[in-house]
């Protein structure tokens, strides 16, 4: 039986662990083999992300501490893992999917992307989502675009006065 002063601890770490995290994943890892646990954990852990187990009344009352974001009570059922994302929001939506697809478990029961709700039958769509760098990398690209189509420009017009002022230049040389 765990005592009162250490549900409050588990309930701190967890407010701690929730508060800075912008993707924050509910799963259903019920039937799971220790195997499959393992490379779960493995998985989880390459890609930087943090994963808890908690009971679902300590991991409501952190959730109600933070003030964030709420679950609905129909998430909160069973065993319940969190996976926590601080760089890339999609990132656990991407570990899930690929494990799950090998086996169907763990199974997503909701998740939460920057303050968004997202039900856990939407895990492909999450997933599809580009990563943070890849959204950077397309916005940068889409600004740089415009700039250097405005520098071919200038440098083509510049080319052409270059020309044709040689071209003058040549027909004032010859018929003097």
């Amino acid at each position: 039986m765990i005592t009162k002063n250490r549900k409050q601890e588990l309930v701190g770490e967890l407010v701690e662990l929730l508060e800075k995290a912008n993707g924050v994943y509910l799963v259903d890892f019920t039937s799971m083999t220790v195997a499959e646990t393992s490379r779960f954990r493995k998985m989880i852990h390459e890609k930087q992300l943090v994963y808890r187990v908690a009971k679902n009344t300590l991991i409501e009352r952190a959730v109600n501490q933070i003030g964030k974001f709420s679950i609905p009570a129909a998430n909160l059922f069973g065993q319940t893992g969190l996976v926590l994302s601080y760089d890339d929001p999609t990132a656990p939506a991407k570990v899930i999917k690929e494990f799950f697809d090998k086996g169907e478990k763990p199974k997503l029961k909701a998740a939460f992307l920057e303050g968004t709700f997202y039900e856990g039958s939407e895990l492909k769509a999450i997933a599809a989502l580009p990563t943070r760098a890849e959204m950077i990398g397309s916005i940068l690209g889409s600004l740089n675009a415009p700039a250097s189509g405005i520098v071919g420009a200038i440098n083509a017009v510049m080319r052409d006065v270059a020309s044709l002022i040689e071209e003058v230049a040549k027909k004032q040389n010859n018929a003097a």
